[in-house]
C-alpha cells in the first residue's frame, strides 16, 4: 500500500495530457477568430452592415458547439476517448476548410457550424481524459491546462488576426491555420493512451493495466486497478438515460455540475469578453492594447490557478474566485454612478474589468471543467459531462444574445448589480454545495459522494 501514498512521475502522463489540451487551444482560437476579421469578411462576401448576417457568422458556431456537446457523451462513450479527439478534429478542419475557401455568406455559416460542432466535442472530452489519465496528485494543475490553452488559442487568434486591415483576404489565412493544430491533434492521438476507466468499463481490464503502466508506471499499477475494482463497473448492456441523470441517485452531482456551469455563464464573462472593446474605446484604449490587457489578464489568472490548484484545493480557489469578480462587478457599478467624476469612471470601469478577468481566470472558469469529471462516477461520467456542457452553451448564447439589449434597457447600474448578485450567489452556492477533490483519487471522490445503496 505504500505506492498508493507517493505520486508518479509527472514526465508519463504529460505528454498524453499536452495532446488532449490542443482540442482547448482550437476552441480558444476558433472563439476568437473572427473578432478582428469579421468586417473584411463581411465586405468580402457582401453582408457589409448587416448586423444580424454578422451575429450569425458568430453565434452560428455556438449553435454548433451545443449540438456537438450533446453528443459528446454517446461518442466518449461507444467510440472512447481517444477516438472522439480524433472525430472533433474531423469536423473542425474541414469547416475551417470551407470557411477559407467560401465566397458566399451560406458557405461561411456551414463552415462556422462545422467547427462548432467539433468544439462542442472537445472541451467535455479534453476534460473527462484529463480527469482519468491524470495522477490524483496532478488532476488539478492539469485540469488547469484546459483554461490556458483556451487563453493561448484566443491570444493566437487576435494574434494571427492583427495584418487583416492592410493585407486583403487575411481572414482566409486565419481559417487555414486552424487546420495545422487540428491535424496534428487527429495524428498524435494515435500514439496517446487510452483512458483506462473507459477501458475498464468496457470488460477491457488487461488494457486498462497496460495504459495504467504507460501513464502511472509499473510500480502503480496494481494499486490504480485496485481502486478502480472497489467501483462497480455496470451493465454495459444498461445505457445511462437522461432520466436517470434528472432523477434519483445522480440528480444532486448533476444539479451541482449544471448549476457550477450556469453561474460561470451568468456572472458576466462572456459579456465581458464579447463587449470589453466598447469599454476601452470610451476610456480612448485602442482596440488592440485592449484585447491584450483582457488576454494578459486571463493567462496570468490561469497559470496562477495552476499553481494553486493542487495546494489549495478547488474549492477555496472558486470561492475566492467568484468573491473578487463581484467586487469587481461593483467597482464596474461605482464607474457607472453618476457621482464618479469622468475620469474615475473610467479607471474604475478598466480597472473591474481586468480585475473581473483575472478573479474568474484564478477559479470559475478551469474549475467546473475541472470539478465536474471528478465528482461524476465512471458509468454516467460522460454523459453527464455532456448534458452539463449543453447547460453551459445555451446560456452562453442568451447571454451573447441578449447583453447589448439588457444593457440599453437595464442601464449599466442595474445590469452590473445584477452580475454582482449572480456572482454572490456562486459564492454561497459552493460554500453549501461543493466537496473538496484535492488529492483525492476519482475512486475516493464516488464512494464518498455516492455510498452504496
Amino acid at each position: 500500500m505504500d505506492v498508493g501514498t507517493t505520486n508518479p512521475s509527472w514526465l508519463l502522463s504529460f505528454p498524453h495530457v499536452v495532446v488532449a489540451t490542443i482540442s482547448s487551444l482550437l476552441f480558444g482560437y476558433h472563439l476568437g477568430v473572427v473578432n478582428e476579421p469579421l468586417e473584411s469578411i463581411s465586405i468580402d462576401l457582401g453582408f457589409r452592415g448587416n448586423t444580424l448576417a454578422e451575429g450569425l457568422v458568430v453565434s452560428t458556431c455556438l449553435g454548433g458547439a451545443f449540438i456537438g456537446s450533446l453528443f459528446s457523451g454517446w461518442i466518449a462513450d461507444s467510440a472512447g476517448r481517444r477516438r472522439a479527439f480524433q472525430l472533433c478534429a474531423l469536423p473542425m478542419i474541414i469547416g475551417a476548410a470551407t470557411s477559407a475557401t467560401t465566397r458566399t455568406l451560406a458557405g461561411m455559416l456551414i463552415g462556422r457550424f462545422l467547427v462548432g460542432t467539433g468544439i462542442g466535442i472537445g472541451p467535455p472530452v479534453a476534460s473527462l481524459y484529463l480527469a482519468e489519465v491524470s495522477p490524483a496528485s496532478l488532476r488539478g494543475t492539469y485540469g488547469s491546462f484546459i483554461q490556458i490553452a483556451t487563453c493561448l488559442g484566443l491570444m493566437g487568434a487576435l494574434f494571427i488576426g492583427i495584418p487583416v486591415r492592410e493585407i486583403a483576404g487575411w481572414w482566409r489565412i486565419c481559417f487555414w491555420v486552424s487546420t495545422v493544430p487540428a491535424g496534428i491533434l487527429a495524428f498524435a492521438m494515435i500514439f496517446c493512451a487510452e483512458s483506462p476507466h473507459w477501458l475498464y468499463k468496457k470488460g477491457r481490464s488487461a488494457e486498462a493495466e497496460a495504459e495504467f503502466e504507460r501513464l502511472l508506471g509499473g510500480s502503480h499499477v496494481k494499486y490504480a486497478m485496485l481502486e478502480l475494482s472497489k467501483l462497480d463497473r455496470g451493465d454495459e448492456a444498461d445505457t445511462v438515460k437522461l432520466s436517470e441523470l434528472l432523477r434519483g441517485r445522480h440528480f444532486r452531482v448533476v444539479y451541482i455540475g449544471s448549476t457550477l456551469f450556469a453561474l460561470q455563464q451568468l456572472s458576466g464573462i462572456n459579456a465581458v469578453f464579447y463587449f470589453s472593446s466598447s469599454v476601452f474605446k470610451s476610456a480612448r484604449v485602442p482596440s488592440d492594447v485592449a484585447n491584450a490587457l483582457i488576454g494578459v489578464a486571463n493567462l496570468t489568472g490561469s497559470i496562477v490557478a495552476m499553481l494553486l490548484m493542487d495546494k489549495l484545493g478547488r474549492k477555496l480557489l472558486l470561492l475566492w474566485s467568484f468573491f473578487g469578480m463581484t467586487m469587481s462587478m461593483v467597482l464596474q457599478v461605482a464607474a457607472a454612478n453618476s457621482y464618479v467624476s469622468g475620469s474615475g469612471s473610467l479607471y474604475l470601469s478598466v480597472g473591474g474589468m481586468l480585475m473581473f478577468v483575472l478573479t474568474f481566470a484564478l477559479g470559475a472558469g478551469p474549475v467546473p471543467g475541472l470539478l465536474l469529471p471528478e465528482i461524476f462516477l465512471n458509468r454516467i461520467r460522460a454523459k453527464a459531462m455532456a448534458f452539463c456542457m449543453s447547460v453551459h452553451w445555451v446560456i452562453n448564447f442568451f447571454v451573447g444574445l441578449l447583453f447589448l439589449r439588457l444593457l440599453e434597457q437595464l442601464g449599466p447600474q442595474l445590469l452590473y448589480s445584477i452580475f454582482a448578485s449572480v456572482c454572490m450567489m456562486a459564492v454561497i452556492f459552493v460554500k453549501k454545495n461543493v466537496m473538496e477533490t484535492k488529492g483525492k483519487s476519482l475512486q475516493e471522490i464516488e464512494i464518498a459522494l455516492l455510498p452504496p445503496e
